[in-house]
């Protein structure tokens, strides 16, 4: 992740972004309304977001902790 946006602000935004996706027609559609309002652009946080369902297996996909240990083999 991104090291411009420090950890607490990227959780707080996929907080927002899942609290808030029953109004909106995708993920993307929720990121693109929210993350100019949080100062983050949509496109990175519709990937916290995607990972975020991933770590909370509703989406497929390596977790973050998988990530992390296939990088350092």
């Amino acid at each position: 992740m991104s090291k411009r946006y420090p950890a607490e602000q990227r959780e707080r935004a996929v907080e927002m972004v899942l609290d808030h996706l029953h109004e909106y027609n995708s993920v993307y559609g929720a990121c693109k309304a929210i993350g100019p309002k949080l100062g983050a652009g949509a496109e990175s946080l519709r990937l916290w977001t995607r990972q975020a369902l991933i770590d909370a297996n509703q989406a497929p996909g390596a977790t973050t902790e998988e990530q992390q240990h296939d990088s350092g083999r």
